[in-house]
């Protein structure tokens, strides 16, 4: 019976763990540009993963360009309504690799000869879980390059000098088979905490 019950512990960590781990994917369509257009796709293949960005791009003039998210998910007055750079924990702007940074800098994309982007990196900052995921808030391309905040006035350590928003997009949700959220911090998993605790109670009395 021991042996029954420890079966059951070690499935149930099993299964939570396993809940914990299914991995997000989601996609952002640019707009609000007669010129600008592209994707740019988010995916996390588990909550405490880096989230791996894949970014085409098309129409822009050739060289670098701010690359940003930003904190509202809304384009109802343009790439203006999607206000400043997400940026919960109040730090400086900065470089993607700074330890000081936004959590929605991303730094620049650079377009070649003929405007085209087609890149891919990872960043460990953003994510698609959790209490400061991004999806449902949006991406947006400026009309200049981020000076990462290296320039010498104010608005470089907000927003990198990048100037005008280009062409922007609400990042939206692409893929995900459960109905709850599969991290903790950003709604519940299939087991909450608190009922896994009184499940692992419950079977460490019975043992």
């Amino acid at each position: 019976m021991k042996y029954h019950h420890a079966v059951l512990l070690f499935g149930a960590i099993a299964a939570v763990a396993s809940a914990e781990n299914k991995p997000l994917r989601a996609v952002a369509i640019l707009s609000q540009s007669d010129t600008v257009r592209g994707n740019v796709t988010f995916s996390q293949p588990s909550c405490t993963e880096p989230t791996f960005v894949e970014i085409s791009i098309m129409g822009l003039l050739p060289g670098a360009h701010g690359f940003h998210i930003h904190e509202k998910g809304d384009i109802s007055g343009g790439c203006g309504s999607t206000g400043s750079h997400f940026n919960p924990d109040k730090l400086n702007h900065g470089a993607p690799n700074d330890e000081i940074r936004h959590r929605g800098d991303l730094g620049n994309v650079v377009a070649d000869s003929h405007g085209r982007v087609f890149t891919s990196f990872s960043d460990s900052v953003i994510s698609l879980n959790g209490a400061h995921s991004i999806i449902g808030r949006a991406v947006v391309v400026h009309e200049y390059p981020d000076d990462l905040g290296r320039g010498d006035n104010a608005d470089s350590r907000k927003t990198g000098n990048a100037g005008g928003r280009l062409a922007c997009a609400i990042i939206g949700l692409a893929s995900h088979e459960e109905e709850e959220w599969p991290c903790s911090g950003g709604g519940s998993i299939l087991l909450k905490p608190f009922s896994l605790i009184l499940l692992l109670a419950s079977l460490i009395v019975s043992v």
